[in-house]
């Protein structure tokens, strides 16, 4: 799919969009995604008209296109207006840092102790808000010492030969992983492991989304071609890409193409075979989870899909598989968006914005009781234990804990009750 023009003209001016933006609801600087996308679509020329600056607004949660009756790709419209109006000014320095987690966490891994109590500290927020414009009360994710590859050297492969009798599935890790949970990663290996999956890591890098919204798309292409390359061998021989960042596996199953522009058989075939883990888990029947054994798990929880996951246009397969857990008391989010939106709610004048979209969720899990939030996207998790001071965890931190997977020890309801996320 590669989003044109013409697509605009399917816009009957119905105001949905509008209606159920998270960002035209909390403020007037946007005007609102039918007339920052669709309906400005009709007089942009590539040669003439500047977007509005108002389309900078957007923090492409992809909510319009979700809602459109009429499947004009509003989201996507503002997506590229953005890096149309971002490509007639030098991009800041701020976003080019941010649009790239892995090269920031490699800078800062030789001294990750320091560099994290560094972001902890008010006079060290203030100075990065000074001289960077990076919001001083943005929670920010902590660095590993250590990558998530380099603890498991054994799996790398660019080739998908089988290792044994099991069937083979690669895991596209993303540097949310591999650079900031790493123990997500080697939970996420012991759960394909246990329900009879030999798992190898293809090569890889960012998936490219944050410099895509950050209007940097080619560096975005950049990526995504090295990223294709990598994948391209498995998807060919039909060994399924898993990922469990909603995020980077929306950017392979739709951005790639969609945004990007990028087209060929290697692109369609990555994208048809990126599977959400919890999507993947479900396939089939009987599908690959029935071979878990799930004990009990006497927790109270609250799960937010977030935005990316529904762009999958797959339900909540996540939130289907936790309905399985024995005792577990499920409270579900009433929120369309957390608000961050990746590195949007980073920025010092974006971050009231962000917040006051996430403002609902955060009164949601203060009132509900809840032990834990629950959902699919790390940025997400950081932005909601750095605001409601409750730990956010992923869905397979859960599973893993209920299978009695050795790693997810800390996960045990004691660990999880009294926890407090940081607060900005």
């Amino acid at each position: 799919m590669t989003v044109t023009g013409w697509n605009s003209e399917l816009c009957l001016k119905c105001n949905i969009c509008t209606a159920a933006c998270p960002v035209a609801a909390v403020t007037d600087q946007f005007l609102g995604p039918k007339a920052a996308g669709p309906q400005a679509e009709r007089f942009r020329h590539p040669r003439a008209t500047v977007p509005d600056p108002s389309v900078s607004w957007c923090s492409g949660c992809g909510v319009c296109s979700r809602v459109c009756p009429h499947g004009v790709p509003v989201a996507e419209l503002n997506i590229l207006a953005k890096a149309r109006l971002a490509s007639q000014h030098p991009h800041p320095f701020r976003d080019q840092l941010l649009a790239r987690p892995s090269l920031l966490a490699a800078v800062a891994r030789p001294l990750a102790p320091l560099a994290n109590a560094l972001l902890g500290l008010s006079a060290a927020r203030a100075l990065a808000e000074a001289a960077l414009g990076v919001s001083r009360h943005a929670p920010m994710p902590r660095f590993a010492s250590a990558t998530f590859r380099s603890s498991v050297p054994q799996l790398h492969a660019r080739t998908p030969q089988p290792r044994s009798g099991r069937p083979l599935v690669a895991y596209f890790h993303g540097c949310s992983v591999d650079s900031y949970e790493p123990w997500l990663g080697r939970l996420t290996l012991q759960v394909l492991e246990a329900i009879g999956f030999d798992v190898v890591l293809p090569p890889q890098g960012c998936c490219g989304l944050p410099l895509q919204s950050n209007g940097l798309l080619e560096g975005a292409r950049n990526y995504a071609r090295t990223n294709l390359d990598g994948l391209g061998p498995f998807a060919a021989a039909n060994v399924p890409i898993i990922g469990t960042s909603t995020s980077c596996t929306l950017a392979l199953k739709h951005e790639y193409r969609a945004i990007l522009g990028l087209a060929g058989e290697t692109a369609d075939q990555v994208a048809e075979g990126t599977y959400d883990l919890f999507e993947f888990l479900l396939e089939g029947d009987p599908s690959p989870l029935t071979r878990a054994a799930l004990q009990s798990l006497p927790l109270r929880v609250l799960y937010h899909p977030p935005c990316q996951l529904q762009g999958h246009g797959i339900g909540w397969p996540a939130l289907e598989a936790l309905r399985r857990i024995p005792d577990l008391d499920l409270v579900l989010s009433e929120s369309d968006c957390c608000g961050v939106a990746g590195t949007y709610g980073l920025k010092r004048e974006r971050y009231d914005v962000a917040r006051g979209v996430g403002e609902g969720l955060f009164d949601q899990v203060q009132s509900s009781g809840v032990d834990a939030v629950v959902t699919d996207s790390e940025t997400c998790r950081w932005w909601v234990a750095g605001h409601a001071g409750v730990r956010a965890i992923h869905p397979v931190e859960i599973l893993a804990t209920a299978m009695g997977l050795p790693g997810a020890s800390a996960l045990a309801p004691s660990s999880i009750r009294g926890h407090e996320g940081p607060r900005p």
